[in-house]
């Protein structure tokens, strides 16, 4: 199993409408069946600490059976409609990519 964690910095002062878009072009991506399952959301309002980091504005969580179904999803043509659509919105991304160990 997999874990793909992506983090978000959208850029300062884009528009509601923006954020919308935003938020509908994440939901687009549970179309591609690879994903087992899938989430996105804002930082949690959880006490600051050493280890936390507030800074992103989103994040996407997805669940995979293997690194071949993630390296699917990676070259689906939805994952592509996400980036070339969103990826105006961002002024950072960062991937984590982990294995689940059992």
């Amino acid at each position: 199993m997999m874990i793909h964690n992506v983090y978000f910095w959208l850029k300062e002062g884009i528009s509601d409408d923006d954020r919308k878009a935003f938020e509908e072009g994440l939901r687009g991506l549970f179309a591609v069946e690879e994903i087992d399952e899938g989430s996105f959301g804002k930082p949690a309002a959880t006490p600051e600490r050493p280890v936390t980091d507030h800074s992103f504005s989103y994040s996407l969580s997805l669940k995979f059976k293997s690194v071949e179904d993630h390296n699917i999803y990676q070259d689906h043509p939805e994952h592509h409609r996400f980036v070339e659509n969103c990826q105006q919105y961002w002024q950072r991304a960062q991937v984590y990519d982990s294995e689940v160990i059992d």
